[in-house]
């Protein structure tokens, strides 16, 4: 998923493009020719502006190549609203695809939920130290990438940057598969019993790269003993590979607390690795856009890259996460707001347009 090159080793008919805006089709000899109060060429156009409805073309390259650094960063909150990490859609389309093989609200994809910045400090995905998003997984093209940020924003997001890193000239050979996300979201709405659906079926060949999970708890007590499963090629009611809980998949334990007692009470913690991290704990509303006090329901984040133990699948998959809650009397049934974006890579592009919704049907709790 990184295509790490050999900086010893010299490949010929590769170039490097950047896609920003200083040089929004990355062409060769032309970029950072605006002019600022210092000059020409002087930081003349670091970042755009992004009004309501429009579709920003990030990136626009021909092929062979790989998308190898995405980099964006823009205020959270505007005049009219605080929710602008959830009402940018980021789409990419791959080769010929007239649908879009990634679809995720922009905090969401860089593993934000909430429509809030966290701290992350992966491999693949890095936000530091304050919504600079960063995503460093390869992206492979065989004719042609376009990725596109669209604002259902309902004003106009000022100092939007951005930057694309890519190389063009690549050899993209047959078993090189196009990178795919989706975000989806059981708003409370799914049913006690019925499982989150992570990704519904996907089919052909290829492998699931990981999972962000935002949950928004709707109930009292410990949420997060639901199993994801992953149903992989032909399995039907039983999945081939299946968790212990929610945090045990993220790679922590014992609700992520500092102890499991009554008194005093325990306090979770948050941590940040290569491969999985619980990143976000919010109890308390934090974008002042109301003279209330600031209680909400509690929000948690967290995220698990399949890098040194990828899930491969050869006709199809789906993943599911249940809701299963723990108290003194035992398991029970929850019915929690989860959000989440599935990464995986397929040896053809695939359109996922169809769970995004409205920015109303995205709204953080």
């Amino acid at each position: 998923m990184f295509d790490i090159f050999t900086p010893s080793r010299m490949q010929r008919g590769i170039t490097s493009r950047t896609f920003n805006a200083e040089n929004p089709q990355g062409r060769k000899g032309a970029a950072a020719q605006a002019a600022s109060r210092l000059g020409t060429g002087r930081k003349g156009s670091p970042a755009v502006d992004l009004q309501p409805g429009q579709e920003l073309v990030l990136a626009d390259v021909e092929g062979p190549g790989i998308i190898r650094h995405l980099w964006i960063t823009c205020n959270a909150i505007t005049e009219a609203n605080p929710f602008v990490y959830r009402n940018l859609v980021l789409k990419m389309y791959w080769d010929d695809a007239t649908e879009p093989s990634v679809v995720a609200p922009l905090g969401d994809f860089f593993c934000c939920g909430g429509a809030v910045s966290s701290r992350v400090e992966s491999l693949p995905i890095v936000v530091a130290p304050n919504s600079g998003f960063n995503a460093f997984i390869a992206m492979p093209f065989r004719t042609r990438a376009r990725i596109v940020i669209e604002s259902q924003h309902p004003d106009t997001v000022k100092g939007f940057f951005y930057q694309v890193d890519c190389t063009i000239g690549d050899e993209v050979s047959d078993d090189m598969g196009y990178f795919h996300a989706q975000w989806r979201r059981s708003n409370g709405d799914a049913g006690k019993g019925n499982d989150h659906v992570v990704l519904d079926t996907v089919r052909g060949r290829g492998v699931y790269l990981g999972s962000f999970f935002s949950v928004t708890s709707l109930e009292r007590y410990w949420w997060g003993e639901g199993e994801i499963k992953f149903f992989t090629d032909g399995d039907q009611q039983w999945p081939s590979l299946t968790s212990t809980g929610l945090e045990d998949y993220v790679g922590g334990s014992w609700a992520f607390q500092d102890g499991l007692q009554k008194d005093p009470e325990p306090v979770p913690g948050t941590y940040s690795s290569h491969s999985f991290g619980f990143t976000r704990v919010a109890t308390k509303e934090t974008t002042k856009f109301s003279n209330y006090e600031r209680a909400m329901p509690p929000q948690f984040d967290m995220y698990r890259w399949h890098m040194l133990d990828p899930i491969h699948f050869a006709e199809d998959l789906r993943v599911t996460q249940q809701m299963i809650g723990d108290w003194d009397n035992g398991l029970f049934e929850r019915n929690d707001d989860i959000a989440s974006v599935a990464y995986w890579y397929l040896d053809h592009p695939t359109g996922v347009d169809g769970q995004i919704g409205t920015a109303e049907d995205r709204r953080p709790r």
